[in-house]
């Protein structure tokens, strides 16, 4: 018997030529009408033809692909484009066209709820993480429920679990200052293989006034990435967004990096954080994270979740204490990172 290509073949044949040989003869006077013919058929035909030749069928899929992911990149790239309202402190996302053509939405707790049920969320850091957490839970449980638990979430130098029941989402807080807080803990996940669907995680703060020392806090941020990197199910061939493409084994978590905050010095209530936490040092501490290849925009696994623009851009009436925030800025963080995670798992609300 014939195989599918084989039949395909003849199929073409017959289509193409016959048609084209009665057009040839009827239409010989009239050469353009007879190219225009011959096109179409020709084009039909390809269309019909397409199913039995898995290459062409793999190009196009390959370019519907491309086009998908250069959507994605360039919507993740957009994410903090983001427009601040001084009379109230509230925040937008840009009405450029191409930001409004990712439709960013800020998320209603029902629409919240739903992309996270049944996930494990970990939020690791210092209290800039701690605040961020409040924002997720606020979003979540609204904000009478979270003002019941704040007590107990804000404990100094804590840990802190909750679960939602009605979602299943459970939520870790882990007080991590530093940066080998946070690879002890990433390798307690590899250690136990269990690893969270969201993980979140920023240092910085208390090694910038604990140690002064951007090479050293450059070469811990080296470590965690390779102690993150071991997380992933595949070998992270890492670009822009993330390891490639491939056949998974394991479902690889979401990453996210807290940035450090726009630092007033001025406005810091110590006389050590004020000679330590200066501009020149957060401009260093940063460049060694950028250096140390832990964020996607560098060729690493983790998001930014660029703290230092927004409350830079919500500026010195958003701070009281020159480091610590309103809730506006992580609430609008928070809105990043879930606009985020509809992009990377295809969602859409």
């Amino acid at each position: 018997m014939l195989g599918a290509v084989q039949l395909g073949v003849m199929a073409a044949c017959v289509v193409l030529f016959v048609p084209m040989g009665m057009a040839g003869w009827h239409l010989s006077r009239n050469k353009m009408l007879f190219f225009s013919g011959a096109l179409f058929i020709t084009l039909a035909v390809g269309v019909h033809l397409t199913p039995y030749f898995p290459s062409i069928s793999d190009l196009a899929s390959s370019v519907s692909s491309f086009v998908v992911f250069d959507s994605r990149v360039s919507c993740l790239s957009l994410l903090h484009d983001v427009v601040w309202r001084s009379h109230d402190r509230s925040w937008a996302w840009s009405p450029s066209r191409p930001v409004s053509a990712c439709a960013f939405q800020k998320l209603s707790p029902p629409d919240a709820s739903d992309l996270l049920n049944g996930s494990w969320v970990v939020v690791a850091g210092d209290s800039q993480a701690r605040l961020l957490a409040l924002s997720l839970l606020q979003l979540v449980l609204g904000s009478d429920r979270t003002d019941s638990i704040k007590a107990d979430l804000f404990k100094r130098h804590s840990d802190y679990q909750i679960m939602v029941d009605e979602i299943g989402m459970k939520l870790d807080f882990v007080w991590a200052p530093f940066v080998t807080n946070l690879t002890d803990m990433v390798v307690g996940f590899k250690r136990n293989r269990n690893y969270p669907d969201v993980l979140v995680m920023g240092s910085g703060l208390w090694h910038m006034l604990h140690y002064t020392n951007a090479s050293n806090y450059g070469v811990g941020l080296e470590r965690l990435r390779s102690s993150v990197v071991s997380l992933l199910p595949i070998s992270p061939d890492l670009g822009v967004d993330g390891p490639v493409a491939g056949s998974l084994s394991v479902r690889s978590p979401h990453l996210f990096w807290i940035g450090v905050p726009t630092l007033i010095n001025s406005m810091l209530n110590t006389e050590k954080k004020r000679e330590r936490m200066t501009d020149a040092m957060r401009v260093a501490y940063n460049e060694a994270l950028q250096s140390s290849k832990l964020l996607r925009r560098s060729g690493g696994p983790l998001f930014l979740l660029d703290i230092q623009s927004l409350s830079w851009n919500c500026g010195v009436r958003c701070t009281e204490d020159g480091m610590h925030y309103d809730g506006v800025v992580y609430d609008a963080a928070l809105h990043i990172m879930l606009n985020a995670l509809l992009i990377q798992s295809h969602q859409r609300l």
